[in-house]
């Protein structure tokens, strides 16, 4: 495909790299990601992407802040831990290549003012989850238990380390049978 370069605008062309970039990671990982291979994909000249993200870090440190926002976007609206955590889940599999940057720091701009707010959002809504809990004695603790909890399942289901235990089971059901071993004074299901 031979697009010229007039034909993206600003943030076509900034949305189309974004895009190929994902399209990479998703399938050969961050390691695979270059702006001169983005370019030939977009159909534009290689300085082109180097225009919107400076350099591969700058890239991959756009992809972090963008998923960082999906992800507060995707806690947002519930109280409750456990269904925080059902679609902590849902986020890492509707959006596998942003879940595989977000938690490698070495691959970031870690001083990036946009990253470190969208990590910041991000974070308030893992935190407004540990909110309802009772007779929790160290709230922090158990916030990192229910993100580590949540976390961790998210990357076995992506690397289908638990095809076998969930059997054909629905991920999300899944999870929240798990988050009932951990934290049995939640309903399983928003609203009960």
């Amino acid at each position: 495909m031979t697009t010229s370069r007039s034909t993206y605008h600003h943030g076509e062309l900034r949305q189309a790299v974004l895009a190929a970039a994902l399209d990479v990671i998703a399938t050969d990982g961050p390691g695979a990601l270059s702006l001169r291979d983005l370019a030939r994909r977009a159909g534009v000249s290689h300085a082109a992407p180097a225009h919107h993200f400076k350099d591969r870090t700058g890239l991959l440190t756009a992809i972090a802040t963008q998923g960082y926002e999906l992800l507060a976007a995707g806690l947002a609206g519930t109280a409750r831990l456990r269904e925080r955590g059902v679609r902590y889940v849902r986020f890492a599999v509707e959006h596998p290549a942003h879940f595989q940057v977000m938690f490698q720091p070495e691959l970031l701009r870690a001083d990036d003012a946009d990253l470190l707010a969208a990590k910041e959002r991000a974070s308030a809504e893992l935190r407004a989850g540990v909110a309802d809990l009772r007779d929790v004695p160290d709230a922090r603790t158990a916030g990192i238990a229910a993100w580590s909890l949540a976390h961790g399942f998210a990357t076995l289901l992506l690397t289908h380390n638990v095809d076998g235990a969930l059997g054909g089971r629905d991920p999300e059901e899944y999870f929240r049978s798990l988050t009932g071993l951990l934290f049995p004074q939640q309903p399983t299901t928003e609203g009960e």
